[in-house]
Parts: C-alpha cells; structure tokens; sequence
C-alpha cells in the first residue's frame, strides 16, 4: 500500500461533562458522554522510504509540531518502523473549541499509518499511544460514542439515537488550563451523576469516587483495562433519549462564561433559536439540540442554517450537524 487518501477525523460534542474529582498529579477527573458528529477534517496520507515525516497544510498553517506529528513520530518510534509518511491536512474543525479536532486528527493518523505501514497492530495498543498524547485521543481511537471516564482514557462504548445539533464557534479561543484552573470551576457529586441509569453503570462512578484519593500508579493501574464493551448496548431507549435530551451540565462552562462573554453571547444565541444550548469540552464552541425530527442532514439544515448562520458576522463558524452511529474508521484496527 502507497497511499490512503480521504481519511476523515471527526470531531465530538459533549453532551454533558462532570468534573468528580482529582488525581494526586493534578490531572482532574471527568464523566462525560462524547457523540461523534459529521463536521470532519479530512487526512491524505503517502508512504515514504526514507523514514521522514512531513506535514502539508491545506488551509490555515497548522504549528510546526502538531499532534499529527507527535502522533505519527511516536508510532514510529514505538513500532521499529522505517517508513515515513507525507501527511496532508484538509482542516475544517476550528481550533480551540473543545470538539478535539486535534485529537482526532492525531486519531486518524494512528489508524491510518497503522494500515500504510503494514503494521496491523490491535486497537488497545493504539489507544495506549493515543493516551500518551492526549486525554481526547483515545475515544477517537475507541470508534464508537461513550461514556468517557477518568482523565478521558476509560470508554465505556453506548448507542445514542439519531440527533440534529447547531454547532456555533466564536471567534475567541479558550485555553484549556485557564478553564481546569478557573476559582469558578464547580465539581459534581459523582454518585448523583448517573442516578436512574442501568445499576451497572451507575457502578461506575462510584468506582470514580474512589479513584479521587488514590496515587497516580493506583489509577494507572485501575485504568489500564482501556476500552470497555460491557456497556454497549445496556442503555435503555429512554435512556439514551435523556442523554441526548439534556441530561446533566458542564462543569466547565461557568469558568468559560467568565473569561470568554463571546460563549455567553453564543449560548444565548442558541438558547433564543433552538431552546437549549450548552458549551462542549472546554469551549469555546456551543450546541443546541435541534427539535426536527429529521435524519437526513439536508431537511435538518433547510430548517436550521437560515436561523444560525446570519445571527453572526463572518468570524463566527455555524454549522448544522448530524450526529454518527460511530467513527468512519471504526473497523480499522482489530479488537
């Protein structure tokens, strides 16, 4: 195999994002639901024989050392491999909006280079490199819509129904460790997060409760087990309906209102047109649920994309979205 083109790397909402606690090295612990949604970057990528590894940007020009690179050199470096790679970004996904668009290119990278290479190595080897890149990194690897735990690396894989969501990224980025530092920064009561859902995943959190006072090696070890397949499936219909219905909060978005009034604006922009509204990740994009009960993206965005889009000026990024079953690139790594 020379070359795989078309490689795409979509990005992730969260539907809702607790904060339960906190590791003895600082890093905070999450429960959140990631959904994939079709707003994509698209990845080409060639194999080359002298082991280099170049970037070539269509678009914005990405930093030098981006989390491809980091991706595709760790790979490398891990697997022995000799090969190098000509990777070309089509970028699509803003920047700084917490749907991890870098996350899920370096995903994609992974996946990728993994089948040029001839490498074929499983997808829980993968997601051990993912980790080591970034918390976003392995639910893109996973390939299928979670419940997301500890510092992102514990996916428990869930079925959600068909949803429409307005997507609207302000101008203005939000640093990541401005929000996880913010004074303003509340924490959920982790047993009342999952309270009426399925007692097995109700376990769950309180398995995260006792991870907040354990050293990092406990939680490496408590964590190590990767992708879980237990859960596929166990969700209730209405409970996956109250999942993308507007269950819970983000903990992350009093801060982010705080040090951002463009994702106060946006919030209530969406709040006006659809009803609800909700910042995801880290910010500073936010989604509304949109009411239609349509599946195809076309009778969705005749709705829509007339409200969303002339509500802001040219620096501002609407869009229309549909939510996915899974990751395009699901089957591509053995389980």
């Amino acid at each position: 195999m020379q070359a795989i083109y078309d490689v795409p790397a979509p990005a992730k909402l969260n539907l809702f994002l607790h904060v339960v606690g906190k590791r003895a090295d600082g890093y905070h612990l999450l429960q959140s639901v990631f959904t994939l949604i079709d707003w994509a970057d698209t990845l080409h990528f060639e194999r080359r024989s002298d082991g280099q590894l170049r970037r070539h940007d269509q678009g914005d020009a990405l930093p030098a050392d981006d989390l491809c690179l980091r991706a595709a050199r760790l790979l490398q470096t891990q697997s022995g491999c000799t090969f190098g790679a000509d990777i070309t970004i089509e970028k699509r996904l803003p920047a700084g909006a917490g749907m991890g668009g870098g996350s899920s290119d370096a995903a994609s990278t992974l996946l990728a280079l993994n089948r040029l290479w001839g490498l074929n190595w499983p997808r829980a080897k993968l997601l051990e490199l993912g980790l080591r890149l970034g918390a976003d990194v392995p639910f893109f690897i996973g390939g299928s819509n979670a419940l997301v735990e500890g510092i992102g690396e514990v996916l428990h894989p869930i079925k959600l129904p068909p949803q429409a969501y307005a997507v609207l990224k302000p101008p203005q980025s939000i640093a990541t460790q401005q929000i996880f530092s913010s004074p303003l920064l509340e924490r959920s009561d982790s047993l009342a997060i999952l309270v009426g859902f399925p007692e097995d995943i109700s376990s769950v959190a309180t398995k995260t409760l006792k991870l907040a006072s354990n050293s990092a090696e406990q939680q490496e070890s408590i964590f190590s087990g990767g992708v879980s397949r237990s859960f596929l499936g166990s969700l209730s219909e209405a409970d996956s309906a109250r999942l993308t219905g507007g269950f819970g909060r983000n903990d992350l978005q009093k801060p982010a209102e705080a040090c951002c009034s463009e994702v106060v604006q946006a919030l209530a922009l969406l709040e006006k047109q659809f009803g609800n509204s909700r910042m995801t990740g880290s910010g500073s994009a936010v989604f509304a649920r949109v009411q239609a009960q349509a599946t195809q993206k076309e009778s969705v965005s005749n709705q829509a994309n007339n409200l969303i889009l002339p509500c802001v000026s040219a620096e501002w990024l609407g869009r229309i979205c549909l939510g996915l079953e899974s990751h395009p690139l699901q089957g591509w790594a053995e389980d």
